[in-house]
């Protein structure tokens, strides 16, 4: 819920255990800080806590109400903002905020001697503004300054090399993907060749089978021709010595009766 330029969060969590603390967000400067901690199993520390802000009298008020913690609850509460001091405001301390908070504190410190330096200008008839002279804790200030903008210009460079490494990083990782679609787009054409040759080796296989029963019923044809032939030249055998027989008979008849005819 926003009132003015603060920003409040009250409440939130699960049955089993709540939001304890009621936070603040300066929308001006980022600050997150902490405005009040109830207990855990306060109607503030629950979840589904309904938030609105109101006006009276021309103060400004913050409404709660509702919530479940295990149970429905029907209060109201009604808080006041008080005016915080966002200069030095309580963080919350988690690594990256850690970081964050040295900064913060810092620039913020700047602005309080600023504002401190600020209050000791004298204005002249003409407008001159005459600056009070930096004192030691201002040359502190702004020693501890220079240093943290060192830092923070050692952390972009380092920032910067590692975004240059996450670019190259990533170059490698578009290469490395390219280079996978098209070994796979490879595989897959030896996959579809490999399948071809494998239905070309099974068609040659069955035309091999074919050829060898071809063969084997072309041996049984030559056994049977070599029969026929060896039944034949038989028959001629036996068909020549009948007519050789028959012949030498025949031969015989005629000159045994030229001897007739002579006795006669």
């Amino acid at each position: 819920m926003m009132i003015d330029e603060n920003w409040y969060i009250v409440g939130g969590g699960d049955n089993a255990s709540g939001s304890t603390d009621t936070i603040v967000m300066n929308a001006s400067k980022f600050v997150w800080s902490v405005v009040t901690t109830v207990s855990v199993r306060d109607r503030l520390a629950c979840e589904g806590l309904t938030l609105c802000s109101t006006t009276v009298d021309g103060e400004k008020f913050l409404i709660a109400f509702g919530g479940y913690n295990g149970k429905y609850n029907n209060e109201i509460f009604v808080m006041k903002p008080k005016p915080r001091n966002f200069v030095q405001p309580r963080l919350f301390q988690s690594p990256a905020a850690a970081a964050a908070a040295a900064s913060v504190k810092a620039a913020y410190a700047v602005i309080t001697a600023t504002d401190e330096k600020t209050k000791d200008i004298v204005a002249t008839d003409d407008l001159d503004v005459k600056r009070a002279e930096p004192g030691s804790s201002s040359k502190q200030m702004v020693a501890e300054i220079d240093a943290l903008n060192g830092e923070k210009g050692e952390l972009e460079s380092r920032l910067a090399e590692v975004r240059t490494e996450n670019s190259k990083l990533k170059d490698k990782l578009d290469m490395v993907k390219l280079s996978y679609n098209e070994l796979t787009k490879e595989l897959r054409s030896v996959e579809n060749q490999l399948a071809a040759e494998g239905s070309r080796c099974q068609k040659l296989e069955s035309q091999i089978a074919a050829a060898h029963k071809r063969l084997e019923s072309a041996s049984s044809l030559e056994n049977e021709l070599e029969a026929l032939q060896q039944q034949i030249s038989q028959a001629e055998q036996t068909m020549t010595t009948s007519q050789r027989r028959k012949s030498g008979g025949v031969w015989k008849w005629v000159g045994g009766s030229a001897e007739v005819s002579d006795n006669e």
